[in-house]
């Protein structure tokens, strides 16, 4: 992200470097291989493929083995700015997910509520809204369990993590500049804070849309429980609770930090360059580190939650190929993205949102944004501009580069950092989780394409 508003901030002063088009094929290969390992993993679990991507050592090796060309062809070119920017992105991604994922982990929301439709489209309901409060990692990391322990006495329930995904993990999320990462490096673009609200009725379009799918969905699946398994559920019926309430003040710090301890301020102290470049990071892990003093791996909440590391390593491992794989992808979007004809908002949504499935949406709204800036307001007279760092946007492509941004991050399990991060910890709770693939085609396309077709129809045309 830094590299690409590095290069849109200095004008001709940086030059990018010039790589050939095949560097986008360990990226492509990087994310088949995702796919089909994980189709295998979920539908021939006794295959030798499915036992070896159980090993998040065998995760690391697959993206390791794709993002070397990458680092081969930018090392040839010169690009080191490039891999090294790559890399403190990558750290200070992942440095937030783990202190979300910590700190939440010592968060328990202890309770078994009645596993009724009505019941889990509240937990979703509350979700979207508590994205735009702590982000959709604390979010999806401080509900998601208690979700999964309300609904284990059920039997059909693999839809119930995917909805979730949907709806807390991405969708939710686009209120306020802390609820997803694009919204955030737009405010520090020089969007207004509060300006996000102005997306409140398609958000409300959106979650209503998603919500009224998964409760019909939800009491489908519920007439097909067996008499016994809706037994079990009543009699599991515990109240909810909150233990590990200090956390919240760990999570509070987090949110303080976000927001706060920006670029800008770090290069007003002269750390620009130097290891306090990265005074954010510090600080989030050693809130962390406050949480482990506070929550140890051997307390009640944590071992009630199955807490492990294995969700973030998980990550880790996985987002380390595609933050370098990427990187081709991503610089020859920026070097193009200004020559694709995109002049309607309905335009902006469609290929914002479709790479930001694909690519981390950050950059992707970012390329975007830059884009916008040179195209005068809309026609009809209604449009106005929005000032972003002493130049202005329309207001109606600002709108679509947003939703598209957010929105379509839901499309695939590596659209938004969350994602897989519900995938793995649902899988650990012995929810049977779709692979890559069956993801997109089963739920994703048929789902919630017609609610962005929706949103178009109703705000970008």
């Amino acid at each position: 992200m830094n590299w690409l508003m590095t290069l849109q901030d200095s004008g001709h002063s940086v030059t990018a470097p010039a790589l050939p088009q095949w560097s986008v094929v360990p990226f492509i290969g990087l994310l088949l291989t995702i796919g089909v390992m994980s189709f295998v993993a979920s539908n021939y679990t006794h295959s030798r493929l499915s036992h070896l991507w159980e090993h998040n050592s065998s995760k690391l090796a697959i993206a390791v083995f794709w993002s070397m060309p990458v680092i081969l062809l930018l090392v040839s070119v010169g690009a080191w700015d490039a891999l090294i920017i790559g890399m403190e992105e990558y750290f200070a991604f992942l440095v937030l997910l783990f202190s979300l994922f910590t700190i939440t982990g010592g968060i328990l929301l202890d309770g078994d509520l009645h596993a009724k439709p009505r019941v889990n489209a509240g937990f979703l309901a509350t979700g979207a809204v508590l994205a735009n409060v702590v982000g959709t990692t604390g979010a999806s990391m401080l509900l998601i369990r208690a979700m999964l322990r309300s609904n284990s006495h059920r039997k059909h329930t693999a839809h119930i993590p995917v909805f979730f995904i949907f709806v807390v993990s991405n969708i939710g999320g686009v209120l306020l500049p802390i609820g997803d990462p694009p919204l955030f490096l737009g405010y520090l673009r020089g969007v207004p804070f509060f300006w996000t609200l102005n997306l409140f009725l398609p958000w409300m379009v959106a979650v209503g849309s998603v919500l009224a799918i998964f409760y019909v969905w939800d009491r489908i699946a519920y007439s097909h429980e067996t008499p016994q398994h809706l037994r079990e559920d009543d009699l599991a019926y515990r109240p909810m609770k909150i233990s590990g309430r200090i956390n919240f003040v760990w999570l509070a710090g987090v949110l303080l930090a976000v927001i706060f301890v920006t670029p800008d301020l770090l290069k007003g102290f002269g750390w620009d360059g130097t290891p306090l470049m990265f005074m954010r990071e510090f600080i989030l892990i050693g809130l962390a580190g406050l949480s482990f003093v506070t929550s140890p791996m051997k307390s009640e909440t944590r071992t009630i939650n199955h807490f492990s590391f294995a969700p973030i390593i998980e990550v880790a491992c996985l987002f380390f190929g595609i933050f370098i794989a990427m990187i081709p992808a991503l610089h020859m979007l920026q070097q193009h993205g200004a020559s694709l004809g995109i002049t309607q908002p309905w335009q902006f949504f469609w290929i914002t949102g479709g790479l930001s499935a694909v690519l981390d949406n950050a950059p992707t709204y970012l390329t975007f944004l830059t884009v916008a800036e040179s195209l005068p307001a809309l026609a009809s007279g209604a449009d106005t501009m929005v000032p972003i760092d002493g130049s202005f946007v329309a207001t109606g492509y600002l709108i679509a580069i947003s939703l598209g941004a957010v929105f379509m991050g839901a499309m695939t399990y590596i659209g938004n950092g969350p994602n897989f991060m519900v995938k793995a910890i649902a899988q650990e709770w012995g929810y049977a989780m779709p692979d890559f693939f069956s993801y997109a085609i089963r739920y994703a396309v048929p789902i919630l394409l017609p609610v962005y077709l929706l949103i178009m129809l109703l705000f970008l045309l």
